[in-house]
């Protein structure tokens, strides 16, 4: 982080402080945070938690012709038919998270209103409907663990 900041004229990193232990190197750049938003001029923070305490996403309702773009990291990830979102305590392992975890995240990013999203990973991005997306992905989380029926796809 504290290279990227560099690279971009030490511009600001903003971490949620409940993920301050997981910082592997500080600098002037870091900036931690408290609290459930963060608002940053026209930008805001949102704190999600999930895979980590901490773990954010960054809503700017200006993007995508002012309709509105949430930014998810692997917060929420996008699937691969860019049709839903994903939740997990750990993609690499495979690992879910439960469902009042997924839940909280949904209520957390819900008074936004967003058509984009922009996963963490290259081509993994929702152009449209972004808003509707998540409250079906995690409706639809939830109800896999469950083990309600659901639609297979």
């Amino acid at each position: 982080m504290m290279e990227w900041s560099e690279a971009f004229g030490d511009v600001p990193v903003y971490v949620h402080a409940d993920d301050s232990e997981w910082v592997q190197r500080s600098g002037p750049a870091l900036t931690p945070w408290t609290g459930e938003i963060l608002e940053l001029n026209q930008a805001t923070l949102i704190r999600c938690g999930g895979h980590f305490a901490g773990s954010s996403v960054l809503y700017c309702p200006w993007l995508d012709d002012g309709r509105g773009a949430l930014f998810t990291g692997d917060t929420m990830q996008v699937t691969l038919d860019r049709s839903y979102v994903s939740f997990m305590r750990s993609f690499p392992n495979l690992i879910p998270l439960n469902a009042g975890t997924v839940r909280g995240i949904g209520e957390a990013v819900r008074p936004f209103r967003f058509d984009a999203i922009y996963g963490g990973f290259p081509g993994r991005t929702i152009k449209r409907d972004g808003s509707p997306v998540v409250e079906r992905s995690v409706a639809r989380y939830i109800a896999a663990l469950e083990d309600h029926s659901i639609r297979q796809e």
